[in-house]
């Protein structure tokens, strides 16, 4: 497949999707993982939700929560979020949180990420991997 070589004209990407634990989402986003909340909203056609992400706000999750249904469950285990750490500091002190708040790793569904990060689940069954290094394409 042949890459692009122009500019992509997007200038931002949000990944979306449902929860019915929005509280505990958001513990495990900003306490666990140390992003920030960018904006949240209420009363919105019954939908209430909340924008988190890295501090410029170009790479954002939407986790949205409609009291009258219930989200699908979590897809596989191989199904993941993985965040970049440049330093073996900054990668100890998010590990860190996410104990103290009682999370604890998981064995990841493929194993070329065991030995180089950590993966956990949020509390709806979504996985995130810890990842001590810089993605270089």
């Amino acid at each position: 497949m042949k890459t692009p070589s122009h500019t992509y004209p997007a200038v931002q990407f949000r990944f979306a999707r449902p929860t019915d634990k929005i509280e505990k989402i958001v513990e495990f986003y900003t306490r666990g993982l140390q992003l920030r909340v960018l904006s949240e909203f209420r009363d919105h056609a019954g939908y209430r939700g909340v924008m988190i992400g890295l501090p410029d706000s170009t790479y954002h999750l939407e986790f949205t929560q409609d009291d009258r249904l219930t989200p699908c469950p979590a897809p596989t285990k191989d199904n993941l979020l993985v965040l970049y750490f440049a330093s073996v500091e900054e990668y100890n002190r998010i590990h860190s949180c996410l104990l103290t708040l009682g999370c604890e790793p998981v064995e990841p569904e493929n194993p070329y990420w065991s030995g180089k990060s950590l993966t956990f689940e949020d509390p709806d069954g979504w996985r995130i991997v810890l990842f001590n290094g810089v993605y270089a394409p």
